[in-house]
């Protein structure tokens, strides 16, 4: 009786164990290939080191044109920061007006919400650019900023979340309390929704952070390209700058870290949210 879970124990452990190396490997190549310059890039085994000076190439990256790529993170922050906290902001109140209150058209809204949660990021950014161009807002801050500050998945599921976990006894005893509805939103709804809004703002933020097609269409200053642009412009000159294509690794290493740390701060609050229904009664 106790030896199949333990067998199915086995059998799980090691699939997971094959879908972390599988998942690593890349990162692992990433890390081996930042050390080598470009002549180690093609001409030695990828996921081996090959006279390697990781700091030189580093400060190379960090240096290049004036120190653009420090401009380029520097934007990247600031697009997903904002963005992210944004979209998390405007999507808790949504998912909360759509999850506790009754007005006409609720679920009208709703339903486009979801439909905008079906449509692809890269099916808007044209129509985007043709009305940004329109009000004079294209190769701006603010024409990266503003559609990032959008997230429908983030209401739907901030919708879903505040159904369940954000008890009406509880807004009713805190109306009775005197309390408005904003003190009400600000001081009970967001800290019951913590665990959702984390994982919003980190979906958010990783997709802004990855975001390619959207900056390409509004940007054309390279100064406000963000770093997924950026490395794609320096892998562009590769043919006449070698160098580049050991630049563009070592930049692309560079670009994951902000994405881990943030991952490692976060865990605890996602890690929080995933389990919280399995302890409810």
């Amino acid at each position: 009786m106790t030896s199949t879970p333990l067998r199915w124990r086995i059998i799980v452990s090691s699939l997971l164990a094959v879908a972390a190396v599988y998942f690593l490997i890349p990162v692992y190549w990433l890390v081996l290939a930042a050390t080598k310059d470009t002549t180690g890039l093609f001409g030695s085994n990828g996921f081996w080191l090959a006279d390697p000076h990781p700091i030189r190439y580093l400060r190379m990256v960090l240096s290049y044109d004036n120190g653009i790529y420090l401009r380029w993170i520097a934007n990247s922050l600031l697009y997903a920061g904002v963005g992210a906290l944004a979209a998390t902001l405007l999507s808790s109140a949504a998912g909360y007006a759509l999850a506790k209150f009754r007005f006409p058209g609720r679920e009208t809204v709703f339903n486009i919400v979801l439909a905008g949660v079906l449509i692809p990021a890269t099916a808007l950014a044209l129509p985007l650019y043709l009305l940004f161009n329109k009000v004079g807002l294209t190769n701006s801050y603010a024409a990266v900023l503003i559609p990032s500050m959008v997230s429908p998945f983030g209401v739907y599921l901030c919708r879903i979340y505040a159904t369940a976990a954000v008890p009406d006894g509880l807004l009713e005893a805190a109306r009775i309390d005197g309390a408005g509805e904003l003190a009400i939103f600000r001081r009970i709804v967001l800290r019951v929704m913590t665990p959702a809004l984390v994982t919003v703002f980190l979906f958010q933020f990783v997709g802004i952070w990855n975001n390619f097609f959207l900056p390409l269409v509004m940007l054309s200053d390279q100064k406000l390209y963000p770093v997924t642009l950026g490395l794609t412009s320096w892998h562009g000159y590769t043919d006449r700058a070698p160098i580049l294509y050991q630049l563009t690794v070592g930049g692309a290493l560079l670009s994951v870290i902000p994405l881990m740390i943030l991952m490692v701060v976060l865990q605890r609050h996602w890690r929080t949210g995933l389990t919280q229904g399995s302890l409810k009664d």
